[in-house]
């Protein structure tokens, strides 16, 4: 089982000891699926003898839509909204005026989609992250001998004579 050396950083509320220095810490490196975290210091990710921060590029929003598609939603917003007081007018004029129901306490919602809160990523130094995987593969490799001990023979227990 190997995984990606991308980890998100993310915060806990406890407290447990940091990976290098075993201080206390609540900021935790955990990957995408959390089959691997660390908790560690937030001065050691400052290092880049530990980790480097990944940096998003410019041009992406959080949401991941284009400039274009935001342009477009714009537009089709507004021509919505027009005929919204197109036909308002008309129906005001009539003398009958429908409400939509409003419920207490509701936010009022638009056609765009609100931005995702996003974890900042690192990737771990190269001896970091293969001190990582190896120690998963120490533990895979333990558990399986764990398996497989009580499948095999025992040690003869009579006295040859």
């Amino acid at each position: 089982m190997s995984f990606p050396n991308l980890y998100y950083k993310r915060t806990t509320a406890t407290a447990k000891a940091c990976y290098i220095c075993y201080k206390p810490t609540t900021v935790v490196l955990a990957t995408i699926d959390t089959s691997d975290f660390l908790y560690t210091c937030a001065i050691h990710l400052s290092d880049h003898g530990f980790a480097t921060r990944v940096l998003e590029p410019e041009s992406e929003n959080k949401i991941g839509i284009s400039v274009e598609e935001i342009a477009k939603l714009r537009e089709e917003k507004e021509k919505t909204d027009k005929d919204k007081t197109a036909d308002g007018e008309k129906k005001e004029d009539d003398g009958k005026s429908e409400k939509s129901p409003k419920v207490p306490g509701s936010l009022p919602t638009s056609g765009f989609l609100t931005p995702r809160p996003t974890h900042e990523k690192y990737i771990l130094h190269r001896d970091i992250f293969a001190l990582r995987v190896s120690e998963h593969r120490r533990r895979r490799q333990t558990s399986q001998v764990k398996d497989l001990a009580p499948r095999l023979p025992g040690a003869p227990s009579s006295s040859l004579s």
